[in-house]
């Protein structure tokens, strides 16, 4: 026989609290919204208008924030993985050409407090505004018997546009062009799972602990952004032939350069043509971590690799540093077999 008087708050589900949730919530969005955007906070989809395009191709992309979430529960701060994911997102459906136009999140935690949602989705509509992209909805699920007590999971899509003729696929990639680094902040979203066993189980580290070698605690340290490199970018197309992007994730440089290359094409990176932070030597020498595992987990101190004609480079380089990016002329594209190469 049932228990009488049994309720959805029983079994851990709290509408008040997602009632209080929204209303926080609600400037946040509205503080990210473009004219395209027709829908109210609260419908059930919400609604964005195709501005005039010839040919307009769509270009989406999902992803999540990782185990950088774990350093976030262990600080309390909940503000940058909301950035994180916008840029991670934005910077991804850039490597095609695409110009972000809207995000939607996903939040999924075992108890819904409302102050920490307020915080994370805070970051997302900040890294929104960054790019010029609408926080157009999203969804808070409260999972008790899902997920970890105190903890929560973030994930997002991104939607973007780009005319068909502009796409940047990697196709026109010959033999002589340039590679042009822009730098990282730090680890990004890529990696957390062995900079977390390096700095908290072998180094025994707390995670407001202050660190000399990088100059700030611990936790700040891994917290940093993840760099949304959009307005940068698409600034450059304006100026330069842009033949290709790689956005530098997870598996590195090798990993990523290689998915943008035509056939009979190598990428020659030529190591010391970039400066690497401070936190990637430091976890290498903490862990005993090799180098090439080293170059394989994290980016290195390179967040997106543009390859652009000989010819274009020092235009290149000189607009992208008016834009307040770190570039480097890191090598170059080689005839042969397909690959990537660091030398």
């Amino acid at each position: 026989m049932a228990e009488q008087g049994l309720t959805y708050a029983s079994t851990g589900v709290s509408f008040s609290a997602k009632e209080d949730t929204l209303k926080r919530l609600k400037p946040h969005l509205q503080s990210t919204h473009r004219p395209e955007v027709l829908s109210e906070i609260g419908n059930f989809g919400g609604l964005f208008a195709l501005g005039e395009y010839e040919k307009p191709v769509l270009v989406s992309s999902t992803d999540s924030v990782g185990t950088k979430l774990k350093v976030a529960f262990m600080t309390g701060r909940h503000d940058t993985v909301g950035f994180d994911i916008v840029a991670h997102c934005g910077n991804d459906i850039l490597v095609q050409g695409a110009e972000p136009l809207f995000f939607l999140d996903y939040i999924g935690t075992s108890k819904l407090h409302p102050e920490v949602i307020e915080q994370i989705v805070s970051g997302v509509a900040e890294g929104c505004r960054e790019i010029g992209c609408a926080l157009i909805g999203g969804e808070i699920a409260e999972l008790s018997e899902l997920y970890t007590m105190g903890e929560y999971d973030l994930a997002g899509t991104i939607v973007g546009v780009v005319e068909e003729s502009r796409l940047i696929t990697g196709s026109r990639i010959t033999p002589g062009d340039g590679l042009v680094a822009l730098g990282s902040i730090g680890l990004h979203t890529n990696g957390f799972s062995l900079a977390r066993r390096i700095v908290f189980e072998v180094c025994g580290y707390e995670v407001d602990q202050y660190v000399p070698e990088l100059g700030t605690t611990i936790g700040s340290e891994l917290l940093a952004h993840h760099k949304s490199y959009v307005k940068s970018v698409l600034a450059l197309r304006e100026r330069c032939n842009i033949k290709g992007i790689a956005h530098i994730t997870g598996g590195g440089l090798s990993d990523n350069i290689i998915r943008i290359l035509p056939p009979n094409c190598c990428a020659e990176v030529r190591k010391g043509t970039w400066e690497i932070p401070p936190i990637f030597p430091f976890l290498q020498e903490r862990g005993g971590v090799d180098e090439a595992e080293m170059y394989h987990v994290f980016n290195m101190g390179v967040g997106m690799v543009l390859v652009l004609p000989s010819n274009q480079i020092d235009t290149a380089i000189a607009s992208l540093r008016e834009s307040g990016e770190s570039p480097f002329l890191i090598g170059e594209i080689i005839h042969g077999e397909k690959c990537v190469q660091i030398i």
